[in-house]
């Protein structure tokens, strides 16, 4: 159960983090919280599985890399076995399993252009099965947020 500061930590790490040698005793000093009650409950609800993931999205490409978005056909029987195949690839920034031939919908983030090749064949000689390659032709902010 989440209760009122659980929501208001989740509210107010969604939008940035101070640019400071101390970012969560500035948040947790916003909050009336210490640090270290930040860090818990942090902790707490990411191994709760409230949250999946807290870290900084980059834009790979402004940075000299690429993103990408991938799919393919996995057998039923060898999902899982796929799954922590391409999941080993430290590229993997997502991966969603959807109800479609095209059962397995990852997206690559890479240093560079030719990275996404380059993982993407990886991940083929592993599976043995094709990868198909959808690059981003136009990019569309839509500033997705989640009130807690």
């Amino acid at each position: 159960m989440l209760d009122q500061t659980d929501r208001a930590i989740l509210n107010r790490v969604q939008d940035d983090l101070p640019l400071t040698s101390h970012p969560y005793a500035a948040v947790a000093e916003e909050l009336g919280l210490s640090e270290a009650e930040l860090l818990t409950r942090l902790t707490r609800m990411k191994e709760d599985r409230v949250i999946t993931r807290f870290g900084p999205f980059f834009d790979a490409a402004a940075m000299g890399g690429a993103f990408c978005l991938c799919a393919m056909a996995v057998p039923a029987e060898s999902f899982e076995t796929v799954l922590t195949k391409v999941n080993a690839h430290p590229e993997v920034a997502h991966n969603y399993e959807r109800t479609h031939r095209l059962n397995m919908w990852f997206v690559l983030a890479t240093e560079t252009p030719e990275g996404i090749k380059g993982t993407a064949d990886a991940i083929e000689q592993e599976t043995g099965i094709k990868v198909l390659c959808f690059p981003k032709l136009q990019e569309f902010f839509i500033g997705f947020r989640v009130a807690a």
